[in-house]
């Protein structure tokens, strides 16, 4: 019996960060999907279902990563997934500012790894 494993979602406008986020995540055994941008995001966890936890860039063109956290409150099918929010911003308050925007965990840039995986087996 083949058990079906929970996927992270990468929503990031940069596909180097995609990339390089995969690419990590893939060698340390998760399964992943990537999206450009949030809306994408959303069209993938409508169609997949089995979205466990989402990776958010916070800074990104058309919707941020905070108008996305307000979108996702507000739809049923979305509320409940965990965010955690990836993002350049390391200045004091950042962190805070997108836990109260809805992030379930925060990460700075450049990703420390083995700090993302302790966050990422909360929700796995």
């Amino acid at each position: 019996m083949q058990t079906q494993l929970k996927k992270i979602l990468i929503i990031d406008d940069d596909s180097r960060n995609i990339f390089a986020l995969k690419a990590v995540l893939t060698a340390k055994k998760y399964a992943c999907l990537a999206a450009n941008s949030a809306a994408e995001g959303f069209d993938i966890i409508k169609n997949e279902g089995d979205v466990a936890v989402i990776l958010l860039d916070m800074m990104m063109p058309e919707m941020d990563g905070y108008q996305a956290l307000a979108k996702m409150k507000q739809d049923a099918d979305l509320r409940d997934i965990p965010v955690i929010a990836v993002t350049a911003q390391a200045m004091v308050g950042d962190k805070e500012r997108c836990l109260d925007a809805g992030a379930t965990g925060y990460i700075s840039k450049p990703v420390n790894v083995e700090e993302l995986i302790k966050l990422l087996n909360n929700y796995l």
